[in-house]
């Protein structure tokens, strides 16, 4: 029998309770090992603190959000002797392999982790669906499905008053939820961060529609959007300690341009982090189980370094390196297909 952990970081997703319950379920009740949850990402092993999971106490878990282990942006690698502070802690706790669910930065640590020494396996989450060697993550289709969801519901008060209707949705590097849910919405522009946009361009679609009768019209944009003559995403100021600047106030500036340039009445809603919160769908409930199972079955034949991705139909497991090597961005295939809709 082994003793291993798993933690997650970074933000919450809807999944991350289904991940942890599977990875429970088939580690304690198939493989007959202890599994140790630590609590608030990679805070949980720097100040080792943790608790014992089983399958009694992670059942009734698969259908909630949030995560039951709590969640951090911690980076051990800025804290003060924070690898060998985990080192002592993992070996203290006879850790023998450590699951790691998280996106770009939980995954960044657990791939540097894995070069110092300690046994790792990734889970890939986040709501962006940004990170590469996966076709999916978990937590994507269900922020997705509530963009949509309020972007149904704003078309009814757009047309209503003849308003714009400009939507601010997740999305740092990548357009992912954008697209998707936009497409799926039936929004009149989509404007995401692989490709900056012209806001004067923005308004010829609106006034084009308007020419044509049609009195209302849905933008949708990610926050990590830029105009082309501004150079960068509009920033809150402040960064975590992975070095992000906080974003926000693309929707707002654009419902101010539109309705200075246009004249039609605009009004904007962000939509934040309602995008993480709530019960996951039934996809990302199954999608998540599935990486939780090939993660612990991962840990149990010593396969580290590795993380477990979606491709295709297949659960398959690709080094963590090549996981975390780069962003994936918006096809754009995909783009075109939305383009046509424009305006």
């Amino acid at each position: 029998m082994a003793r291993i952990g798993v933690l997650t970081g970074g933000g919450d997703c809807p999944g991350l309770n289904a991940v942890i319950r599977a990875v429970v379920r088939k580690g304690v009740n198939v493989h007959g090992h202890a599994i140790v949850g630590y609590h608030d990402g990679w805070r949980g092993p720097l100040v080792n603190r943790f608790s014992h999971l089983t399958p009694d106490n992670t059942s009734g878990i698969l259908h909630r959000g949030g995560t039951i282990l709590g969640s951090s942006r911690t980076n051990p690698f800025k804290e003060p002797d924070g690898v060998e502070r985990i080192k002592a802690n993992l070996a203290a706790e006879r850790i023998e392999a450590l699951i790691a669910i998280g996106g770009e930065d939980t995954l960044g640590v657990a791939d540097k982790l894995g070069q110092e020494g300690i046994n790792v396996v990734g889970v890939p989450k986040t709501i962006d669906n940004d990170l590469a060697a996966t076709d999916f993550t978990f937590g994507f289709h269900t922020a997705v499905q509530i963009c949509t969801d309020a972007i149904d519901r704003l078309h009814t008060t757009a047309e209503s008053h003849n308003r714009v209707m400009v939507v601010e949705v997740m999305g740092r590097h990548a357009g992912w939820i954008a697209t998707y849910a936009g497409i799926a919405g039936g929004a009149d522009a989509i404007l995401i961060p692989e490709r900056p946009f012209d806001i004067e361009e923005v308004c010829r679609h609106i006034r084009h529609r308007h020419s044509r009768g049609r009195t209302f019209s849905i933008v949708v944009v990610a926050e990590g959007a830029t105009p082309v003559d501004d150079g960068g995403a509009i920033r809150e100021g402040g960064t975590d300690e992975f070095g992000h600047v906080r974003l926000g106030g693309i929707g707002v500036t654009l419902e101010r341009e539109i309705e200075q340039r246009t004249g039609y009445e605009t009004r904007a809603t962000i939509l934040g982090h309602i995008q993480r919160g709530g019960s996951p769908t039934a996809y990302d409930r199954v999608l998540a189980t599935r990486f939780g199972i090939a993660a612990i079955d991962a840990a149990d034949d010593g396969d580290y370094g590795k993380m477990v991705a979606l491709r295709g139909e297949r659960i398959e497991r690709v080094p963590l390196g090549e996981a975390v090597a780069q962003l994936k961005t918006l096809d754009p295939a995909l783009y075109e297909t939305a383009e046509v809709f424009f305006g």
